[in-house]
């Protein structure tokens, strides 16, 4: 009877216990550091790097919600080096940053985020111990870090529930906020519509709220549906182009994340229609695509097919 009962006390104990490092974690991110470019150098400072960050990313965790393992975000940023000073330990690269969320019911997984961040500069030194506080923003590299990590998890929420990212997002524009005076290039807001002070300002501002609610429309009303009834669901798509794409582009036009979200969509929509749905719907999709991204034609003649 007493052994009975220690055992219940020590389940209850592990059970009100916090949750061990591990088991939280929103990331799964690949991290790779391309330094073809750079010649005489030592390569393992580059390999350091590339530990380091997978391992800042990955182990930490972001939010204070509970990932299972198979509900971690895979994610990739590959950085290209094209500058390295040894002296003064700054990395002038360029960032490609993606992430990607399984479709529901099926074995295909869609792109959520393809970006490329021309100002991915920071200074590293060799076994630096990378340490990150909101609060606190004074490295520009666990900065860039954190914002994606930031951006990645909201948008992912978003996509399964309408404006659900909402309070990781408003983490992402304190960030932005608080990285104003960091002395390397990328954060300075209103200094270009594409850096990342643009990003999440645009993506939370009032007037970008339908761009906010296509995420949740698009994928897990329209392509979650895809599997059980294609029909219904390139049906919701279209509702969702129509009604939040379009509206997003008409209420700011000067806002680059229409654009830069039929980039890289722009495969897998052409794949939606092409040889199907009704002329009048084909029309209309392509007619709301090409006013955004007219660059991108040549996938959107596809949907007309």
């Amino acid at each position: 009877m007493k052994r009975a009962l220690i055992l219940c006390l020590v389940l209850l104990t592990m059970l009100l216990l916090p949750p061990t490092k591990g088991a939280a974690q929103e990331l799964n991110m690949k991290v790779t550091v391309n330094h073809n470019q750079i010649q005489g150098t030592d390569a393992s400072v580059f390999d350091n790097l590339q530990q380091a960050i997978t391992t800042f990313v990955n182990d930490r965790q972001w939010t204070n919600m509970q990932f299972r393992k198979n509900e971690k975000i895979s994610c990739s940023l590959a950085i290209t080096v094209s500058k390295y000073d040894p002296t003064t330990n700054m990395f002038t690269c360029k960032a490609l940053i993606q992430a990607n969320r399984p479709v529901f019911n099926a074995s295909y997984t869609t792109t959520l985020y393809n970006n490329t961040d021309k100002d991915f500069n920071f200074k590293y030194a060799q076994f630096d111990q990378l340490e990150f506080k909101d609060e606190m923003v004074d490295n520009a590299l666990t900065a860039v870090l954190a914002y994606y990590a930031y951006l990645i998890i909201g948008l992912n929420l978003d996509s399964f529930s309408p404006m659900g990212g909402e309070d990781v997002l408003q983490l992402c524009m304190n960030l932005a906020n608080n990285a104003q005076n960091l002395d390397v290039t990328g954060w300075k807001a209103f200094d270009n519509d594409r850096n990342r002070f643009a990003i999440i300002n645009d993506y939370l501002d009032g007037s970008m709220k339908p761009f906010r609610q296509l995420q949740y429309d698009y994928y897990r009303l329209g392509l979650d549906q895809m599997a059980e009834n294609s029909e219904r669901g390139r049906a919701q798509i279209t509702n969702a182009l129509e009604n939040d794409l379009k509206t997003a582009h008409e209420n700011r036009p000067t806002s680059m994340l229409p654009q830069i979200w039929t980039d890289y969509k722009r495969d897998e929509l052409a794949n939606i229609y092409q040889g199907k749905g009704t002329p009048k719907e084909k029309e209309a999709i392509y007619d709301i695509l090409f006013s955004i991204n007219a660059s991108q034609n040549n996938a959107w003649d596809k949907i007309k097919q």
